[in-house]
């Protein structure tokens, strides 16, 4: 099964918590949101709490469809095997005023330590400094388990200390919303970054996330193996510190991958840089047949972001 076969159209994602309202003679009705994968949009409809039982089923069997689905993803080229983590990667689209406290707030007194308590951690929490339709905050949660992952939201829903800490968040009217639009990608860990690697802390530093998007699978496949033929030692060589790379498995423009880097400042940055694009190994991969003889890559995301306070990141 493909995870496009697992989730179209099926990863619940909450993004608000509506109250029940009574419909006359039945049961209480609850507004549901579901995430569509494949058309990158949160569709909301109201249901009786028979069928909301019946989708969390449905959540939790997609969940473990997506474990399965993952364990059979082909490893990139290695040595041996080695037990990778899964990446949440949310985008938090946001207006200028009150929205952005009241979230900033969530995060810091009642999300993050939701997911310590879930043994999630260190999560990043970054606002978008340098990119397209700005405010907006993105949220990185690693994980061992994929399904605690894609059922998130169910399990903050049964976590009352979370949601009594997040009420102004979670219950926000719809005439004053927390955010405008969630979007959340799945991502595993490459086979030669198998886990998030914090930088050093200090007080000032910024992020590159970059996501590559190729014209088809097998060339996204190709530029993952780019990555494991040498290109994390190039990384390495001009004094990148990498936090993550990973393969996206759920998530809009697929085929894709993202990875985030991180820096004192853009002079740092720039210099870096240079020096990666000036490495004899990096025109030697670069110019390598396997990889230069078609583009592996039709798109580059380059987004630039800052830590909020509560950052674990």
């Amino acid at each position: 099964m493909t995870f496009d076969a697992a989730f179209a159209g099926c990863v619940v994602l909450p993004v608000r918590n509506w109250r029940s309202a009574s419909r006359s003679g039945g049961a209480p009705a609850q507004a549901v949101t579901r995430f569509d994968g494949a058309q990158g949009s949160i569709q909301w409809s109201f249901a009786s709490e028979g069928t909301i039982e019946r989708r969390q089923f449905l959540a939790a069997s997609l969940a473990a469809s997506a474990v399965a689905a993952a364990q059979q993803m082909p490893a990139p080229p290695g040595p041996h095997a080695i037990n990778r983590q899964f990446y949440l990667l949310r985008r938090y689209h946001m207006v200028s005023g009150p929205q952005l406290k009241l979230t900033e707030n969530c995060f810091a007194a009642s999300l993050l330590p939701a997911l310590r308590r879930m043994g999630l951690g260190p999560v990043g929490a970054f606002r978008l400094d340098i990119g397209p339709e700005t405010p907006a905050y993105y949220l990185l949660v690693p994980g061992g388990d994929i399904a605690q992952l894609a059922e998130l939201d169910l399990r903050l829903a049964n976590d009352a200390e979370f949601l009594q800490a997040a009420a102004p968040f979670w219950n926000a009217a719809a005439s004053s919303p927390a955010f405008e639009r969630v979007e959340s990608w799945l991502l595993a860990a490459f086979e030669g970054w198998p886990a998030i690697t914090p930088p050093a802390f200090r007080p000032k530093r910024i992020f590159q996330l970059r996501t590559y998007e190729s014209p088809s699978n097998g060339e996204h496949v190709r530029k993952v193996e780019m990555f494991h033929s040498g290109e994390f030692e190039i990384f390495k060589a001009a004094g990148f510190h990498p936090v993550f790379f990973g393969d996206t498995l759920v998530g809009a423009r697929m085929p894709s991958l993202t990875y985030m880097l991180s820096f004192a400042d853009l002079a740092e940055l720039e210099a870096k840089w240079d020096v990666f694009r000036n490495d004899p190994a990096w025109k030697k991969l670069s110019t390598d047949p396997r990889f230069a003889f078609d583009p592996i890559v039709s798109n580059i995301s380059n987004l630039m972001l800052s830590p909020l306070d509560c950052s674990q990141i």
